[in-house]
Formats: C-alpha cells, sequence, structure tokens
C-alpha cells in the first residue's frame, strides 16, 4: 500500500454507536497498514468487554490496537491523560512512519486529540469536590448536572448528567477561574495532517442495529460480566460503571428492577446517547466526508484518502 506523503498524518473514523466503525476501522488500517488508537473511553477498562462491544482479539484481525484494556476499573482516566498518551502515540507512529488511524464514539475524546485542545491547568481542589460530592448524595447527580447547566450550559451539553465526576470536575474549573468551563478548552492550531471520515446510517436502521446488539450482549453474558465485577469489589458509582449497559444491569442484579427493565432502559439511554453523539459530529460539518455504512466499499474510504494532491507518494 502507499505511503502518505503529508506531514504527520491523522486518519479519524467516527460515527455513532452501533454504525459499524470497529469492523470499517480494522478493514482500513489493513489496507492503509495502519495502527488504531481508539479514542472511545469505554474501552479503556480490563474486563469490561461485553457491555462495552469491545472487539475480540479475533475480530482486531491482527491489527495493533492502543488505548484498550489499559486499565482497572477504578482507575480514572481522564480526558486529559487520554490526550496526552494518544498524541504520543501518534508521534511514536510517526517516528516509526506508520499510520495512525484514530477511532471512537466519544466526541470530546476524539475532538481533544485531533483539534489539539489546550486543557485549562487547574489543580484540583480536594475541598470544593468533597462539597459538590457532598449535595449529590443529598440531592443527587442530576441537581448536580443542573448547577452545572445553569452556570455553563454549553459544557453541560457536551456532559452526561450521569458522569458526576465530569459535572463537578467542570463545576471545579468553574469555581475556581471564574470563568467558564466551555471556554477555557482553547484550541491550538492542530500539528496533523486530518482527513475526518464520517460513518452513518438512517434512524430506523441504526435503532434497529443497537437493540440487536443489546440482545446480543444480554444472551452472550452480560449479567455474568457485571456479576464478576460486583465480586472484584467495583461498586456501581465508578466512573467506569457509569457506561450504559452496567447501572442497569447492576440494578436487576441487586433485585432493584427485572431484567425486562434493565434491557428496556439499556436500549432507550442508547438511543439518547446516538442523538447526544451527533452534537460532536454533525453531517453538516464540511471537515468530515461522511459515508453511508449501508452501502460502504473500503476502496472508497481509500481513495477518499488519497485523491488530495501531495497526500501521495509521487511515483509510486
Amino acid at each position: 500500500m502507499q505511503q502518505l506523503n503529508v506531514p504527520k498524518p491523522l486518519i479519524v473514523l467516527v460515527g455513532p454507536t452501533a454504525v459499524g466503525k470497529t469492523e470499517t476501522s480494522i478493514q482500513l488500517a489493513k489496507k492503509l497498514k495502519a495502527e488504531i488508537i481508539s479514542a472511545d473511553s469505554r474501552y479503556f477498562y480490563r474486563g469490561m468487554d461485553i457491555g462495552t462491544a469491545k472487539p475480540t482479539k479475533e475480530e482486531m484481525a491482527g491489527i495493533v490496537h492502543h488505548l484498550v484494556d489499559i486499565a482497572d476499573p477504578d482507575e480514572t482516566w481522564s480526558l486529559s491523560l487520554f490526550q496526552e498518551s494518544a498524541i504520543k502515540l501518534i508521534d511514536q507512529l510517526h517516528n516509526e512512519e506508520k499510520i495512525p488511524l484514530l477511532v471512537g464514539g466519544t466526541g470530546q475524546y476524539v475532538k481533544s486529540v485531533m483539534e489539539a485542545w489546550q486543557m485549562p491547568e487547574i489543580a484540583p481542589n480536594e475541598q470544593l469536590r468533597a462539597y459538590f460530592e457532598q449535595i449529590a448524595k443529598e440531592k443527587g447527580k442530576e441537581f448536580v448536572y443542573k448547577m452545572l447547566k445553569k452556570n455553563d450550559p454549553e459544557a453541560a451539553e457536551q456532559i452526561d448528567y450521569r458522569n458526576l465526576r465530569r459535572s463537578i470536575r467542570a463545576l471545579e474549573v468553574i469555581y475556581l477561574t471564574g470563568e467558564k468551563f466551555s471556554n477555557q478548552k482553547r484550541l491550538s492550531n492542530s500539528p496533523f495532517s486530518r482527513k475526518i471520515i464520517g460513518l452513518k446510517r438512517d434512524r430506523k436502521t441504526l435503532y434497529e442495529r443497537i437493540d440487536q446488539r443489546i440482545d446480543l450482549m444480554i444472551n452472550n453474558g452480560l449479567e455474568d460480566e457485571v456479576q464478576r465485577l460486583i465480586n472484584k469489589g467495583y461498586d456501581r458509582d465508578l466512573a467506569s460503571m457509569s457506561g450504559i449497559g452496567y447501572k442497569e444491569m447492576y440494578a436487576y442484579i441487586e433485585g432493584e428492577i427485572s431484567l425486562e427493565e434493565s434491557i428496556r432502559l439499556i436500549k432507550r439511554k442508547t438511543r439518547i446517547f446516538v442523538r447526544r453523539q451527533a452534537n460532536w459530529f454533525n453531517e453538516n460539518d464540511p471537515s468530515i466526508q461522511w459515508f453511508d455504512a449501508e452501502t460502504l466499499n473500503i476502496d472508497d474510504l481509500v481513495n477518499y484518502i488519497y485523491r488530495d494532491e501531495g497526500w501521495l507518494l509521487p511515483n509510486k
């Protein structure tokens, strides 16, 4: 396969949950002889495979995947730590004359890398965090989220209300600096030559795929996976357990809801999450080349990457 002739190339593959990113990224990596850097925050944690739809070793088909299974569920991988690690990996692959393929459905993580966000350098304030955590215990996570929404609607739009840790961090920065959290993610000039590929499906088909995926998770042993996590002492309030599927199954195992209700909630929340993903990657964004996953030919993606002048090595 011909190599790219632009400085610091970065291929980015985005799209909603269940659109088909995993299979497409592996096919594309084979064609480009690329290595995949996962920008899916649910893939970080060891032992959380079924509920995250993490690709198996067989599905990875020998393609190197970075930032998968890098932490235990009680460890926290922040956005800034992910960004630092991903950029180091991209630089490493460039030094090895390999092509990095950044793949993910976690929009904030993808954009932090490809747009080279400069994170606010605000040290944690344990007293302030304890204050917000106490509010959450007394009044619930949604109350803390509403506090954030009142202070910074733009930041709240990009944060899942269930993710208490991120809501508290945003409020912490706001209270310590007096500025909106959303204003402090300054953009710098991206060092990468980027090609951004988006995968899409019509909403009805996508929802059907989501339902099928969740049914498969149940059949493949999601309940057993969550039970193993419980047996190891991992609490439902951990950041890793905030992912859709784990808390709902946890509630079923604890006898709080029925299995049918657990599955219904997982499907409903996943559909809501898909709609939120569209806030990060809009089909009207001119920087993204969208492809219909239903009719996709992998060579179409390769041709799109190579077609611009300068991207292809001459006389090859």
